[in-house]
Parts: C-alpha cells; sequence; structure tokens
C-alpha cells in the first residue's frame, strides 16, 4: 500500500516537506537542525552516523518521514547499549551495523517522524521499512531513542522492547518569579540554593540573554571556546564542529539562547540553550576556570528565570544528574525502543529492560523524596 524510499543526506528531502510532515515547533527533529549536522561533517558516514533518512509514499506524493541511521559504534546516542554489543560479541555475532532513529548527541525526548497518517498506521510502515532496511544491511537491531511515551506503546506493540531512562526536568506551575518558586521550598532548602546564588553574585558575576539572532561574533568565538574546554577537560574532543554552530547561527537563530556569565568586561563562562513555544532545552556549556556555584547558576537557576519569565512549561536541562533533585528538578521517565533480530538475543534484552525498568522505578521514587518542597497535607 505504501512505498518506502532510504536517502543518504537530509538535503535529498526538501525542508518544506520534511517540516510540513513534522509540523512541531520542536527544534531538534526541523529539518535546518538535522542539515547543519550533516552540512558540517558532524554527521556522517566517517563519524559513524551515516544518514538513511526514511520517506514514507502514497504514490509519488511523500506523506511521512523519518531520520534513520546506520551506526558502527554507540557513541553520541545517550541511551547506553556497550554490554549488548559485549553480548553479540561473546555468541561470535556482530552488533554493528545497527540502525538508530534519534537526535544524534540530543538526549532530548521528542518527535522522532512525521507523518499523514494515524500514529499506529505510520509506525507500521515505518517499522516494514526499518526491518527492510535492516535485512539488506544485516542490521542487528534498531534502536529509537527519546521518543514520546505514546510513540513507546505503539512501537511496544509491534513487537519492540521498551527501555525506561531517567532525567530530571523542571516544570512550571504558575509560578510568577523565582521568589514565587522558591517560597514553595522547605526553608532549609530554600536558604541553601538562595546561598547558591548569592555567591555567584558576591564575585561580581552577572548574566546576560543573548538570542541567536543577536549573537556576535565575539559571543560565537566565546561560546565555541567554552565548548571546547568542556571536552578537553575529559580528554576529548567534542562531537559537533564550529561549523555546526555557525550554520545553525543562520538557519535556526529564533530557537538559540546564549547565555553568559561576565565579570565586569570579561567573558566567563556560556550555555547553550534551545526553545520551542513549550520548553527550554539545556544543551552545551563550558567555562575559563572555576568559580563556586557559578555551573548551577549558569545552566540551571538562569534557565529556570527563563523558563517564567517567558511562561514555558517545562526546562530540560539535559542527560544525567542527581544534584537536580535538591534544586527541583523532578526524575521523569524516558523511553527507548528497541528491535533486536536475534530470537535468542532479543529475549535476553527484552528481560534486562524489564529488570531495569523495576529498579529505575524504584530509584524514581527514592529520589522524589529528596525533592526540596513543601509537603502540602
Amino acid at each position: 500500500m505504501y512505498q518506502i524510499r532510504f536517502c543518504d543526506s537530509i538535503d535529498k528531502i526538501p525542508a518544506s516537506t520534511w517540516d510540513a510532515l513534522c509540523n512541531t515547533d520542536y527544534p531538534f527533529i526541523q529539518h535546518a537542525f538535522l542539515k547543519a549536522l550533516e552540512d558540517s561533517g558532524s554527521v556522517s558516514a566517517a563519524t559513524g552516523w551515516q544518514p538513511m533518512h526514511m520517506q514514507l509514499l502514497r504514490g509519488d506524493e511523500v506523506i511521512g518521514v523519518m531520520p534513520l541511521y546506520i551506526k558502527d559504534h554507540s557513541y553520541g546516542e545517550y541511551v547506553f547499549d556497550w554490554s549488548w554489543a559485549d553480548a553479540w560479541e561473546r555468541n561470535g555475532l556482530d552488533y554493528y551495523p545497527k540502525l538508530v532513529t534519534a537526535i544524534p548527541y540530543t538526549p532530548a525526548q521528542g518527535p522522532r517522524y512525521g507523518c499523514q497518517l494515524p500514529d499506529t498506521e505510520a509506525c507500521q510502515a515505518f517499522y516494514a521499512g526499518i526491518r527492510q532496511l535492516g535485512q539488506q544491511i544485516t542490521a542487528s537491531s534498531w534502536h529509537g531513542l527519546f521518543i514520546t511515551d505514546s510513540l513507546r506503546s505503539t512501537f511496544a506493540a509491534e513487537g519492540c522492547s521498551a527501555r525506561m531512562g531517567l532525567q530530571y526536568h523542571w516544570f512550571n506551575r504558575g509560578y510568577h518569579s523565582f521568589d514565587d518558586y522558591l517560597s514553595h521550598f522547605s526553608s532549609r532548602k530554600r536558604k541553601n540554593l538562595r546561598k547558591e546564588r548569592q555567591k555567584v553574585q558576591d564575585q561580581g558575576i552577572e548574566h546576560d540573554w543573548v538570542s541567536g539572532k543577536d549573537l556576535t561574533d565575539q559571543d560565537m568565538q566565546h561560546f565555541w571556546t567554552f565548548y571546547q574546554m568542556t571536552h578537553l577537560k575529559r580528554g576529548r574532543r567534542g562531537y559537533l564542529t564550529r561549523a555546526f554552530f555557525e550554520q545553525l547561527r543562520q538557519s535556526l537563530a529564533d530557537k538559540l539562547m546564549f547565555c553568559f556569565a561576565r565579570q565586569g568586561d570579561k567573558t566567563l563562562a556560556g550555555a547553550l540553550f534551545f526553545r520551542d513555544s513549550s520548553t527550554l532545552y539545556g544543551r552545551y556549556w563550558g567555562c575559563t576556570e572555576a568559580f563556586d556555584s557559578l555551573h548551577f547558576e549558569t545552566c540551571y537557576y538562569q534557565g529556570i528565570d527563563y523558563a517564567i519569565a517567558e511562561g514555558l512549561e517545562r526546562f530540560d536541562p539535559g542527560a544525567q544528574g542527581e544534584h537536580k533533585i535538591a534544586r527541583g528538578f523532578e526524575p521523569v521517565p524516558t523511553w527507548s525502543v528497541h528491535h533486536i533480530e536475534h530470537p535468542g538475543l532479543r529475549n535476553a534484552v527484552e528481560d534486562f529492560v524489564a529488570q531495569e525498568a523495576t529498579q529505575l522505578r524504584l530509584y524514581q521514587a527514592q529520589l522524589r523524596e529528596g525533592l526540596p518542597f513543601r509537603q502540602v497535607d
């Protein structure tokens, strides 16, 4: 009933077609974002992310699109499956290549395709295409990462294993200001947070927000330096090239927000955020040297201030970080789905993700006990 077409470059799919089908202001699935990744060389066969985007056609009309990549490693995904790769190897099998539907280097939950069809019918058609390509290239598996909860259920109904993760998100419950937000904390935890913010002020550090449209060349140079330094401290280079950020500055400027920490005429640190109509997404940060509490202020408190001022519903500051709990970021489940070709290993993965989810739900409940909010009878 439907035809499948695979494209080894996002450029082979018109931006107008892609964005109309996705029909969302979620920034990371925008054609411009994926194009910047490819044009800049951040995503390519050479970096282990071979684009193979899927189009769903009815006659000559494209009615669906899905980002898809052939992977020969598991870097840049944030859903860790290295133990699975080891299991394949111990059984004399190749885990790579595998197929991945994700936004490269971006652990932010959101839509992972655009289609004119209802979700159930769309997932069935895309899943058939995934299986077709997987058989052609002898892929071990397909992984849909950081999908929405509704898609998790739909793909699970097709036979995929659903894997739970945890992130820490801030939710705007109608706060009028940061002080209003803090008024919902217990007294001790409210004082602790205010002390952290005061430490930054006492060091003579101020913050300012700059939109992608207003970013100067000097600010871009500062941010690029911060981004590189963060990765060099960990002994590796960043996944993303400067050309990626420069291209986004031109093509997706309305989605970019930079927060800079300045001390007099010196720029000390900076963080890059993305936004849409409901959510702020914290992505990258760096600094020239360590300052007490500067990371929390730049990456978290400034983001909360911005979300309140803009009336945003949610602030997703990125992966990991139990330390966010004490600052009011709540533990929330994230989901990925996984199709495994090998029947025996498919059963092993199914058992693994079920046990992992049980442990994570217990851990989530424990973490919620550490939230700073006052108990209300």
